[in-house]
């Protein structure tokens, strides 16, 4: 059946509503919404896909703050330089503490952090950072490599792996026991500006962990100007350092200077919840496949914000709430499917896929008899397209279901023109790659579509417009001008992808060389 942009367009406007005040995790918006998507998945006559029966499962959220610093500097060189917020540091924690405490901590200098056994890479070639704080590069060793180098070709060249984004380099300095990390900003490894990596505000979200399983007290970004008069003074160059850390043989630098810090934290638990439905399949409901979307937005915007009160996400993620609703309803109105088909609506997706990791932690359905996880997250409205973009080339076979599907429709498969901002690991579907499900993602700002009206040219016009002025703002709105069969398109070939695998014994893989191979792999007995 086909999608109905009509009905796209509801919901949309629906989500988008002032009656729904951004959607913000744990609040009255979130109650609004949760009601809305259990309604409309009981109305198709889909099963509750929650916890014990429910429609839910409950996402316990720690949310922190932090306020001004009663002190906050680095000694080194025997002098003691103050650092300032959001101009020289951009700091968060993730430790429900009144106060996050650093005293004296040596600062280590650990190149990318990279621990790759799969490529044969150590940054840390068993370095001790117990108490210490972990200084990173962003990106990953090859990033920059010339050939010759060390590192030219081992992580993909300008492809980001996970080694290159933020949250692996923090997870990394947990797992080493750090008390802190700080990562070195630039604008051309980030994908983003100063201004973009100093927006937190302080404020950070995290999924509510066990007591003691660990934590760093504070992490979060160093300015590159600030580093560079950090390393001057110690007596290193940091230039140098950074060419080193492109070596096979590089091993992390003490800068012999220490951090101290004393920054008072506003913490609390929000209790939020995932939304999930489901088709029951009629001969193997055990092996499921997974559709996502995220309904979180960012609430209330700025008094004074053009485009209204909230930043509602009416495209990131509103669109894709619809497109999953739009499948839903087309695959209950046929024949039940072989597998069963789960529908999965995530909350605090823009507060680190939070909602998805919570799951992927404790998954209601077994990972390793889910078959793929297929996610929507903020799609083109510009029109129908000639292509449709891939996130992640060369991960896994589902980019050749892709390629399949799309071809039915007359359409090619083009990657995403920016690879280096490593979109594959920033959506919902990543809290399920990282445990070995394979997956696709649809993001319509990843690439220039190839519009059928006005080509590559116009296609690049609209991300510009979308990112350059309401990516993540109020004015992220539904518009009359929305022309969405584009996104018809997109939502009809993940409606493709998925309706043959679960009508199917296909188990996608993941291709020799990602780094989720090893994880999937594991579990291949239960597949058989």
């Amino acid at each position: 059946m086909p999608i109905l942009p009509d009905n796209l367009t509801r919901t949309v406007r629906t989500l988008a509503s002032d009656t729904f005040e951004g959607r913000a995790p744990g609040s009255r918006g979130e109650d609004r919404t949760i009601g809305y998507l259990i309604a409309r998945f009981q109305e198709l006559g889909l099963e509750p896909g929650g916890t014990d029966g429910g429609w839910t499962q409950a996402v316990p959220l720690l949310h922190t703050r932090l306020g001004t610093p009663t002190t906050l500097s680095v000694t080194v060189g025997g002098k003691t330089v103050p650092l300032a917020p959001d101009t020289d540091v951009a700091l968060t924690t993730l430790m429900p503490a009144d106060v996050a405490t650093i005293r004296a901590a040596p600062l280590v200098f650990v190149g990318y952090g990279v621990d790759a056994p799969e490529r044969g890479w150590d940054d840390f070639k068993g370095a001790d950072l117990k108490g210490k704080v972990a200084v990173f590069l962003i990106n990953d060793p090859d990033f920059v490599a010339a050939k010759g180098e060390g590192a030219f070709g081992k992580f993909g060249g300008r492809t980001m792996t996970y080694y290159g984004r933020w949250t692996y380099k923090y997870e990394e300095a947990v797992r080493r026991g750090a008390a802190g990390a700080l990562i070195i900003h630039d604008t051309d490894g980030a994908g983003y500006g100063w201004n973009v990596a100093a927006s937190s505000n302080g404020e950070n979200y995290d999924i509510v962990r066990a007591p003691g399983t660990g934590g760093l007290a504070l992490q979060g970004w160093l300015a590159g100007d600030a580093a560079e008069r950090i390393f001057s003074a110690a007596g290193l160059d940091l230039a140098k350092l950074r060419r080193a850390a492109r070596s096979k043989g590089f091993r992390p630098v003490a800068l012999g200077a220490k951090l101290d810090a004393s920054v008072p934290v506003s913490h609390e638990v929000v209790e939020s919840h995932n939304v999930l439905a489901r088709i029951p399949g009629a001969r193997r409901p055990d092996e499921v496949v997974m559709y996502g979307a995220h309904w979180d937005a960012y609430g209330a915007a700025a008094p004074g914000a053009p485009g209204g009160k909230y930043r509602a996400g009416a495209n990131d993620d509103a669109l894709g709430i619809a497109g999953l609703i739009e499948i839903a309803r087309n695959l209950k109105s046929g024949p039940p499917p072989v597998r069963s088909v789960v529908f999965a609506a995530w909350t605090a997706e823009e507060r680190g896929l939070l909602g998805s990791a919570f799951y992927a932690a404790a998954p209601i359905y077994p990972l390793e008899k889910t078959v793929a996880n297929l996610t929507l997250d903020i799609l083109q409205t510009a029109g129908r397209a000639r292509d449709v973009i891939l996130v992640g080339r060369g991960q896994d076979t589902l980019e050749d279901d892709l390629a399949r599907f799309a071809a039915a429709q007359g359409r090619t498969v083009s990657p995403e023109s920016l690879p280096e901002r490593g979109l594959f690991y920033r959506a919902d579907h990543f809290s399920l790659a990282k445990r070995g499900v394979p997956v696709l993602l649809l993001m319509g700002i990843a690439g220039a579509s190839d519009l059928v009206d006005g080509g590559k040219a116009a296609g690049q016009a609209w991300v510009d417009a979308y990112t350059g002025k309401c990516y993540h703002q109020a004015c992220d709105a539904w518009s009359p001008d929305w022309n969405l069969a584009g996104a018809v398109q997109d939502i009809e070939v993940m409606q493709a992808i998925g309706t043959d695998l679960a009508n199917s014994s296909r188990w996608p893989e993941w291709k020799p060389g990602s780094e989720f191979k090893a994880v999937r792999d594991k579990s291949a007995a239960a597949r058989r």
